[in-house]
């Protein structure tokens, strides 16, 4: 199962929902992509060093999925594929999305947009 950002919060943040479905996974997998994106949100947040030391002890338990070049030939179909249907989704998200084709892994996540990819499922939680 590949995390969107908005998963992984829910997972630091201890969401019920979010362990759930971590039973029914194989596979635990975070992209690069939201860990950038977390890195991010967690330097502007006054909670930094908590959010750090969460990451520290937990983050070992996912594998991190880095882009290579069959993500972005993957990532590059999809955007190309969401232009022509007129349902353009972030560039980041595309990246997500990308991985998870690539890995045929479902995403976890509450963002609706990765159900107009074809060939992506989503879990909500």
């Amino acid at each position: 199962m590949i995390l969107d950002t908005n998963a992984l919060s829910a997972w630091v943040e201890g969401l019920a929902t979010v362990e759930d479905a971590f039973r029914s996974a194989d596979r635990l997998v975070v992209p690069s992509v939201v860990l950038g994106e977390y890195y991010f949100g967690i330097r502007q947040s006054r909670h930094r060093s908590r959010y750090e030391e969460w990451l520290r002890r937990y983050l070992p338990l996912a594998e991190i999925a880095a882009v290579t070049s069959a993500t972005a030939d993957a990532y590059a179909d999809i955007r190309l594929e969401l232009k022509r249907l007129g349902h353009p989704i972030p560039p980041n998200d595309a990246w997500i999305a990308a991985l998870a084709r690539q890995h045929a892994l479902p995403v976890l996540s509450n963002d609706t947009h990765f159900d107009v990819v074809d060939g992506v499922r989503r879990i909500a939680f």
